[in-house]
């Protein structure tokens, strides 16, 4: 095995003991030997625990941030949003053991974090609302509380649905969106993604104009 490869197996063997046992239960000895190694290569790749742990954690944010910034790049307000839980939602279900050690056991004093990552996407967000909100003629300063509320509740629901998996993503993530849509007083009794979000193909809201008129005069607006 080639230093390259080794690395990557301890980086592999690493994400997996922090995410069964925490970074205060795992432990140099017993990654060296998952990999069938001496603890004098751990440290010499990484330095120690720490080293390691750093390198994971690094990995984790840049994977997760490249999804959910790629999410809200391109289409119309609500689309973006739809993505962007969705972005999150897959890779709770891809990638749980990275999404474990970020939300579990982030150490003090890291630069790069579950929690900078949220805020980041909460100003994402917010610009998005914050367009929105003009262009339907609605107050754009608070576009950022909207922003932290909704980032919040996807945030929340995801380490939810962390354990409980179940329904199917597709299906928390037309609810996240039913409600930060369309509010308490305009939900929908079974709301589905839009077409572009789902390849179920369902339609989104067909009712809605026809019981909140009001609501769906808004949305219109916003995705002009």
């Amino acid at each position: 095995m080639t230093g390259i490869e080794r690395r990557e197996q301890l980086i592999s063997i690493g994400r997996e003991v922090f995410a069964e046992r925490g970074f205060e239960g795992a432990s140099v000895e017993e990654i060296a030997a998952r990999a069938h190694v001496s603890k004098p290569v751990v440290y010499e790749h990484f330095g120690g625990k720490e080293g390691l742990y750093a390198v994971v954690i690094d990995r984790e944010m840049l994977k997760l941030e490249a999804m959910i910034t790629g999410s809200l790049q391109k289409g119309r307000s609500r689309y973006r949003i739809e993505q962007a839980v969705l972005a999150l939602l897959t890779y709770v279900e891809d990638e749980t053991d990275g999404f474990l050690i970020l939300v579990r056991d982030m150490r003090p004093g890291e630069n790069r974090s579950y929690g900078t990552l949220l805020n980041d996407a909460t100003t994402q967000v917010s610009h998005i609302l914050g367009n929105a909100f003009q262009r339907s003629g609605l107050d754009s300063s608070k576009a950022i509380l909207y922003a932290q509320a909704l980032v919040g509740m996807v945030s929340m629901t995801a380490q939810w649905w962390l354990d409980e998996r179940s329904p199917c993503k597709e299906e928390v993530a037309a609810h996240i969106v039913n409600l930060c849509w369309n509010g308490l007083t305009g939900m929908e009794a079974d709301p589905k993604l839009t077409p572009q979000s789902s390849d179920r193909g369902a339609i989104f809201g067909k009712d809605a104009e026809k019981e909140v008129p009001e609501v769906v005069n808004v949305i219109k607006e916003i995705e002009a």
